[in-house]
């Protein structure tokens, strides 16, 4: 069929993007050091986010954000202990030389350029001003740092980098004549926000979904097997074995997976150097493709057992082929979805629709996409571990910065890919969202599905079997994921470092104890399955 061609194509390509992404904080760091900025004593400053609430003539007028100098005093981080001051521009506008007029009990308004920053803030001192605020020449947050002369100043207010857009705002309202005030404050992020738990919880719901249904399909599978060899065929058996061509379910052989590092690190790499507003759109395109695709396969199949009738019923379509009647009433929904995802996907509120596809679309991968044994499961996850930390940790030492952070951020592009889930950070004054990437839930959740269907088969219990385990060992993964990311300031954290020890290693340690690693590995003992055993179980 040319419609699933295309849709499968769809399908790899949304795979691999997902497959490139981890979990980190989407906004940037409230506090962070860039060894790269030079220090010196009495300059050597974290830069922090600042907050600048403004009013005009009494009214509050919003907030702003800007960025601290590595120089000066430190901003008080609770907005109750912070002191709200007049505002007004320095006198030149640049603040390069003596202020003609008295800055004492205001906050300063500069303009960028013609000397140093630090330079500023002295002569803003010297006039008396609380505070400095400095309007960029651009919308980026300039880092402001130490004189390249080396000169120690005693810098004793806090100085803030704003945007063009925020400096001239306020510019514009005090040549107006109007009167403006600003409090300035840096709050800090919370350590832990409600979001990661709700991220861990459809993490691992999606997970426990796509092991279940995949183990029901098993059964099912097996139980018409063995209809068939005692020639109890029936219609709604040969509609289901129809439907299960359909689905083309795929087994990953060893060469698909030693191939995944040299692939995906060829797609990250072509999005890290031409990430660009066209491409962008052409993986919206793509995810919406396979988000449409996957969200019709779950709710065809979920409707299919209710309706039946409509399920059986087919259309013939020149270049689609057969579609059943069910499915062309669930497109148009699923389509109406896609197209209003698409248009409001800046909206904060599109994080709904990006996980309702999102999560449709992995279980619909774990559906269709199979491990056939343990050892295929070990060479996959295995290079998905040394590509995550590569593309995290070690990216840096070539690129001078992280090429996994950056192509999930959209630093260049300035609009994050969509292979991810999101929630949005509940708790944190900075607002913001929590992510984890399509991969860190898909690859771990091929080797649970594949755990549980492995337990179906050797009549296993629960505590004897391998899906607990592996399903425990994922969610205490993430939870190390959520630790590291604390432990290093909200830095992007390749998850899988912490995922796949939790996962593969339990299980091959497992399964090394039991005596039941040589079957696990090669799983040939399996291959020609008892149907008659099978049936029974079903």
């Amino acid at each position: 069929m040319m419609l699933q061609r295309f849709c499968a194509a769809a399908f790899a390509g949304c795979l691999l993007a997902g497959l490139l992404l981890l979990p980190f904080s989407a906004c940037d760091d409230v506090a962070h050091d860039d060894e790269t900025a030079p220090k010196q004593p009495g300059c050597d400053n974290n830069f922090q986010l600042v907050k600048v609430r403004h009013w005009i003539d009494g009214k509050l007028a919003g907030e702003l954000v800007g960025l601290s100098a590595r120089f000066g005093i430190p901003l008080v981080t609770d907005e109750h202990k912070a002191k709200r001051t007049p505002l007004t521009s320095t006198y030149p506008l640049d603040s390069c030389s003596n202020s003609s007029k008295q800055l004492t009990g205001y906050t300063a308004l500069a303009q960028r350029g013609n000397c140093t920053f630090m330079g500023k803030a002295q002569y803003a001192q010297a006039a008396g001003a609380v505070a400095l605020l400095i309007m960029n020449t651009e919308e980026e947050l300039y880092k402001m740092v130490c004189s390249e002369s080396g000169a120690v100043i005693d810098i004793k207010i806090p100085a803030v980098m704003l945007p063009r857009s925020a400096g001239e705002s306020l510019q514009f309202a005090l040549r107006a004549g109007k009167n403006v005030q600003v409090l300035l404050f840096s709050p800090k992020r919370p350590l832990v926000d409600a979001a990661e738990l709700f991220l861990w919880l459809m993490a691992l719901g999606t997970i426990l979904c796509a092991a279940l249904w995949s183990m029901q399909t098993a059964k099912e599978e097996a139980d018409e097997r063995y209809k068939q060899l005692n020639g109890k065929e029936s219609l709604c058996n040969m509609d289901s074995e129809k439907k299960r061509e359909d689905q083309e379910i795929v087994n990953i052989n060893m060469k698909a997976a030693a191939l995944f590092v040299l692939l995906a690190s060829i797609f990250l790499l072509l999005l890290y150097f031409f990430l660009s507003d066209w491409s962008i759109w052409l993986l919206v395109i793509i995810f919406c493709i396979a988000g449409v695709e996957g969200l019709q396969y779950c709710l065809v199949t979920l409707l299919s057992r209710c309706f039946t009738l409509a399920c059986r019923q087919t259309v013939d379509f020149p270049f689609f082929g057969e579609i059943s009647v069910l499915s062309l009433l669930v497109l148009p929904f699923c389509m109406s979805l896609a197209v209003v995802w698409a248009i409001h996907r800046q909206a904060s509120y599109a994080w709904i629709g990006q996980d309702i596809f999102g999560i449709a679309f992995m279980i619909t991968v774990l559906q269709l996409v199979r491990l056939p044994n343990i050892k295929v499961a070990t060479v996959l996850l295995s290079c998905a571990f040394v590509y995550d930390i590569f593309w995290v940790f070690v990216s840096p030492l070539i690129f001078h910065e992280s090429v996994m952070v950056v192509v999930a951020r959209g630093d260049k592009s300035g609009e994050g890919i969509p292979m991810l889930l999101k929630f949005p950070r509940l708790s944190d004054p900075w607002g913001g969202e929590s992510m984890i990437g399509f991969g860190d839930i898909i690859l771990p959740g091929l080797l649970i599905c594949f755990a549980l269907r492995y337990d179906w088969l050797t009549k296993a219990t629960l505590c004897r079997g391998y899906f607990i385990w592996s399903i425990i060992g994922y969610g205490t993964g993430l939870i190390l994921t959520d630790i590291g990311l604390i432990l290093m300031d909200g830095h992007g954290q390749p998850a899988l470092l912490y995922i796949v020890p939790s996962t593969l290693g339990i299980v091959l340690i497992l399964s090394w104890f039991r005596g039941d690693f040589q079957d696990m590995w090669t799983m040939v003992k399996y291959h020609e399955v008892n149907v008659q055993d099978a049936a029974n179980l079903a």
